[in-house]
């Protein structure tokens, strides 16, 4: 009979806990936010992204950022036979899953990926800090003239 009364009490504090405001407004903004991640990936990953792809390769030339590599081992890669395997200009192609390297691509890409999100987050922020700051004006300016009001009566 102490358990179920303590089962009660466990539920009840529960039940409590998750009503706060405060633990409300959490859920809504993890929710929010997760939405807002997907919203600015996409933006990131589907339109400025690619963006800067295109003007890398007209830069860089193709496969840019796919080829930087530092080798700190390399093993070149051979077929069936033993035979090294060479790329269309005649170099040996290396195997990378078999060479230690450091990937200066990748390094590079999630550099400009974040580049790319806080940029993005900035301008959001900017234009919601813009639009509060102006709606706290007209409130003042309302709040002002509606004091003007209230003496000249």
């Amino acid at each position: 009979m102490a358990k179920n009364k303590e089962r009660k009490g466990f539920v009840k504090e529960f039940k409590e806990f998750i009503a706060r405001g405060n633990i409300m407004d959490m859920a809504v903004g993890v929710i929010i936010g997760s939405a807002f991640t997907a919203i600015v990936n996409a933006l990131c990953n589907n339109i400025l992204k690619p963006l800067i792809n295109f003007i890398l390769l007209k830069i860089l030339g193709a496969d840019s950022l796919s080829n930087i590599f530092t080798f700190l081992h390399r093993v070149d890669q051979t077929d069936e036979a033993g035979n090294l395997v060479v790329d269309k200009a005649g170099n040996a192609v290396a195997d990378l899953e078999k060479s230690i390297y450091i990937d200066w691509g990748s390094f590079i890409n999630a550099v400009i990926n974040f580049i790319l999100i806080a940029l993005v987050l900035f301008l959001i922020i900017k234009a919601f800090n813009k639009a509060r700051e102006q709606s706290d004006k007209a409130k003042a300016e309302l709040e002002a003239k509606k004091e003007q009001e209230e003496k000249a009566e």
